[in-house]
């Protein structure tokens, strides 16, 4: 239980890096994506479309890829299924996502 736990902490200190990869190119157009209700966060750790399109669909699709690398990179080192590294990355991701934004929440889109 206690190796874990310390495992448990350093994923937890790990996940607020994985923002990181989504900022070079792209942060912009996630940030106005996010901002104009077109994606949101969900429990499984990924974006998704709460308005699809091509252009939203491309986004999602490039930064899923760059978050799922670095899951399976956290997942790796600590020893720990990349569907746990994933599921707290995804509560993560919606107890940190602004008023205003979307979050699939029971299966449903809702604006926080």
């Amino acid at each position: 239980m206690n190796i874990f736990r310390r495992n448990l902490v350093k994923i937890l200190i790990a996940l607020p890096l994985l923002a990181l990869l989504s900022l070079p190119a792209s942060a912009l157009s996630l940030g106005q994506a996010k901002a104009q209700g077109l994606v949101g966060e969900t429990p499984s750790g990924y974006l998704a479309a709460v308005k699809p399109s091509s252009a939203v669909n491309a986004l999602i699709k490039d930064i899923n890829g760059k978050r799922k690398a670095a899951y399976q990179n956290i997942a790796k080192k600590n020893g720990q299924p990349l569907s746990t590294v994933q599921q707290l990355a995804g509560q993560k991701a919606i107890n940190n996502t602004p008023a205003g934004q979307y979050v699939k929440v029971g299966g449903s889109w809702k604006k926080k």
